[in-house]
């Protein structure tokens, strides 16, 4: 039998089917192959963020948290206001570096007397200044080690702790006014709180203030190492403040906000000049208004000079005959040269 001859046409065509089909083979592989991959990269990540499981809201939740009414306080008796200036007890925790110098000294020479009691916590041992040395420079490590240590010598002594970085400027007699009439033994997480996803944290450039109830929680699951890491996120690194909600969110305690009577931030993430000038952007007719908090408890990115400035400002400068009638005095601690 001859062999049938093949018309030259057609085996090209034949030859361009076959090439054709094997490249939508490939790329429909290689379609898959993306799809498989990008599903595992999404699937690690959320499992590196947010884990199933978190134990249920404690009761007092809410995001939203004001401070007493002034009228209520002025209601209490001598010996109740009294007892509760005495028994407001704050521990500050000032987490520093190197880089932080001229802060680091600016902090320690202005509002951190008004403090029951502060350390530093650096991330590596500095011959200038007295401080805790945490060996690491990773800000969840760092947090994480300072409450550790903290809540290990101290937590018979304190029922606050509040956080913050050298470039914050904090009234701690506000926040102790504001956390007044709240039960410390209660989970409590407050600050300014920013919102990810489906994560409320609270912004460490504002600093976070954490009752000894919520301190607990948080000590208890540093121990489970599935449900809060020592280094916070599998594909890509995790901020300290988020790592910090993402642990507490397992014990039921959620970042509040908090605001005064009005609704105002009084923990803010920037300057008072930085607030002033949006408020005159907004409108140059309430600048006051439209500004900041009369009871603001902090602000951040505080240049050292500009901190002398603020304690200018907050504790030396008087207006005589002018009477603000606090419900309430909080003295410095005993220890203290500052006022």
């Amino acid at each position: 039998m001859k062999a049938e001859i093949q018309d030259p046409a057609e085996a090209t065509a034949d030859g361009a089917q076959e090439r054709q089909g094997k490249m939508i083979s490939e790329g429909g592989s290689f379609m898959r192959g993306m799809l498989i991959g990008g599903g595992f990269c999404l699937v690690v990540t959320l499992l590196g963020h947010i884990k199933l499981g978190h134990e249920s809201a404690s009761p007092h939740e809410h995001h939203h948290i004001q401070a007493p009414n002034k009228e209520d306080v002025l209601k209490l008796s001598h010996a109740e206001r009294l007892d509760f200036s005495k028994s407001m007890q704050v521990y500050c925790i000032i987490l520093v570096k190197p880089k932080d110098l001229s802060l680091w000294s600016a902090v320690i020479n202005t509002w951190s007397k008004h403090c029951d009691r502060t350390d530093y916590y650096s991330s590596e041992n500095v011959k200038v200044f007295e401080s805790i040395v945490v060996d690491s420079s990773d800000m969840w490590t760092m947090m994480r080690k300072a409450l550790q240590m903290a809540y290990e010598k101290h937590k018979k002594e304190y029922n606050w702790f509040f956080i913050a970085q050298p470039s914050t400027f904090a009234i701690i007699e506000n926040l102790k006014y504001f956390v007044l009439k709240k039960n410390p033994l209660e989970p409590f997480y407050i600050g300014h709180t920013v919102k990810d996803g489906d994560l409320d944290y609270v912004d460490l450039a504002g600093g976070i203030v954490l009752s000894i109830g919520s301190v607990n929680r948080l000590i208890h699951v540093m121990n489970e190492p599935d449900k809060c890491p020592e280094t916070g996120g599998l594909i890509w690194k995790v901020p300290g403040d988020k790592q910090l909600a993402m642990c507490l969110k397992y014990k039921g305690v959620v970042a509040e906000n908090a605001e005064d009577s009005e609704g105002k931030n009084v923990f803010n993430t920037k300057s008072v000049g930085t607030l002033i000038k949006e408020a005159m952007a907004n409108d140059p007719q309430k600048v006051v208004e439209g500004c900041c908090s009369d009871m603001a408890i902090t602000f951040s990115g505080i240049s050292p000079n500009h901190m002398q400035v603020m304690m200018y400002g907050v504790y030396r400068l008087r207006a005589y005959g002018h009477s603000f009638n606090d419900a309430l005095v909080f003295l410095p601690p005993s220890n203290s040269d500052n006022d």
